[in-house]
């Protein structure tokens, strides 16, 4: 049989998750530092009040709309009003998931053979992406120095060819957790309207901004404390939805993160510029969102109430987020292994005395399990952790942790 050669992908496990399956095969019960599923890491959550939405009598209507239901969209606006963001419902398209999102601008904006620009590091999930979609991503780097992640704009201006059609930025960034800044955000903007290029811009976790821990109480932060300090770091963060850019610009961004509620499939693009740009990009999307009518009628039914809803699963995140971090850093002070700075995000980075996947063979001989950095892009001696992990199995597993 010959199949595609765009799913020739070597599916061979790698020797972490051999040595994973074997481990959990000897009936070793694993404390997974990885989970970053929110519906499998304890938060409160009232299942009729999250369901009853999804009942709605005219979810029994089919009324295909490409981009989806006006009042879903409505309800989307209003998120980024909440932003300080005024966005046409007009300008919206739903999708059933960012992946999904990134698809239809592959398909809108480059031919086979074209190319697009991502930063590394960077999640693995768009290698898959582009590979179906026949384009090929050029990598642009993020350089740490010892404060803060930022983006190499010399490397990325030089990464532009003549088949270059978009650049991509993840703002918070996945996993380094760093925002792009205000000059950088200027310099992306004028780099795609001097070459004629998209920007596509992923803010799956712009609401999850983390205040610095509180010095005074490392494991106590007050609430009152804690919204103070965020409310000071979230001023100096926006939307790229927000203001007038000069290049066209596709935000895209979902409930999954924003509400906790990946099951749910519901995501959307949100296209910003200059106006005949915009006019000409979404009639062409709303012909590939048209062939696929990828929406269900009642989660877009569900979906203002779910928006409505979210700070209450977004306070118990930053919580976690917050004693997590605190707890990380208590017990990295009499080892040689340092975190990374991050801004946001459910990851954080750990820079070890060893080789990454070393470390995550040594942790899994205690049981624990850990990201290497390489699955990301990052150079050796890095390991990724979520801080979504439930606080009693975070702790144990730092506890097993062998930490030189």
């Amino acid at each position: 049989m010959n199949f595609s050669r765009r799913t020739s992908w070597n599916l061979a496990e790698n020797d972490l998750t051999v040595a994973i399956e074997a481990r959990r095969a000897a009936g070793h019960p694993l404390l997974d530092l990885t989970l970053s599923n929110p519906t499998r890491c304890g938060f409160h959550v009232d299942p009729a009040q999250l369901l009853a939405p999804l009942a709605a009598p005219s979810a029994l209507h089919y009324q295909p709309d490409p981009f989806g239901m006006p009042s879903a969209r409505q309800a989307v606006a209003g998120y980024y009003s909440d932003h300080g963001a005024t966005l046409p419902p007009e300008h919206l398209c739903l999708t059933t998931s960012t992946s999904e999102a990134y698809s239809f601008l592959f398909r809108l904006l480059c031919d086979p053979g074209d190319e697009v620009l991502i930063a590394r590091p960077s999640y693995p999930l768009f290698d898959f992406i582009a590979r179906l979609d026949d384009i090929h991503l050029r990598e642009y780097p993020l350089f740490y120095d010892d404060t803060h992640w930022s983006i190499d704009l010399h490397a990325l201006q030089s990464a532009i060819t003549p088949r270059t059609r978009a650049i991509i930025v993840v703002h918070p960034n996945n996993p380094t957790g760093n925002f792009a800044s205000t000059t950088e955000r200027q310099a992306l903007e004028d780099i795609c309207a001097t070459h004629n290029l998209a920007l596509i811009v992923d803010e799956v976790f712009l609401d999850y901004a983390l205040p610095p821990v509180n010095p005074g109480a490392p494991h106590l932060d007050s609430e009152m404390w804690a919204a103070s300090a965020l409310r000071a770091v979230s001023e100096t963060i926006t939307s790229f939805t927000t203001g007038q850019p000069p290049c066209l610009t596709f935000v895209l961004s979902g409930i999954s993160k924003i509400c906790a509620l990946p099951q749910m499939k519901a995501s959307w693009i949100a296209a910003t510029g200059p106006s005949n740009l915009v006019t000409s990009a979404l009639a062409r999307l709303e012909v590939i969102a048209d062939t696929f009518l990828s929406m269900n009628a009642p989660i877009q039914h569900a979906l203002p109430t779910w928006l409505a809803a979210r700070h209450a699963i977004q306070q118990q995140i930053r919580t976690r987020l917050r004693t997590n971090l605190s707890l990380l850093d208590d017990h990295l002070r009499s080892t040689a292994t340092q975190r990374l700075a991050l801004q946001a995000g459910w990851t954080v980075i750990l820079h070890t005395p060893r080789n990454g996947t070393d470390f995550a063979l040594a942790a899994l001989d205690r049981d624990v399990l850990i990201q290497p950095g390489t699955f990301y892009g990052l150079p050796e001696g890095r390991a990724v952790l979520s801080l979504l992990t439930p606080p009693d199995r975070w702790t144990a597993g730092l506890q097993q942790l062998c930490l030189a």
